[in-house]
């Protein structure tokens, strides 16, 4: 048996836990506008490009990534 169906359950286990958490101390920290995003605004134009919040949740998805392969093996 493959282990892609283990991964698959895991995925799902941490997905569902990511979201309850998410639901429940999204209220105190938004995620979408921390110090550091780039926000403009000029007239009717607005850019928006959340560069820390997109580094934050890439180093929290290699933690992740590598936390999976470590209990994988």
């Amino acid at each position: 048996m493959t282990n892609i169906p283990k991964l698959l359950i895991i995925a799902g286990i941490a997905l569902i836990a990511a979201g309850v958490i998410w639901m429940f101390v999204g209220r105190f920290i938004s995620i979408g506008r921390l110090p550091g995003d780039i926000h403009v605004e000029k007239g009717i134009f607005t850019f928006y490009f959340p560069v820390v919040t997109c580094i934050i949740i890439s180093v929290l998805l290699s933690v992740i990534s590598w936390i999976v392969r470590y209990f994988m093996k």
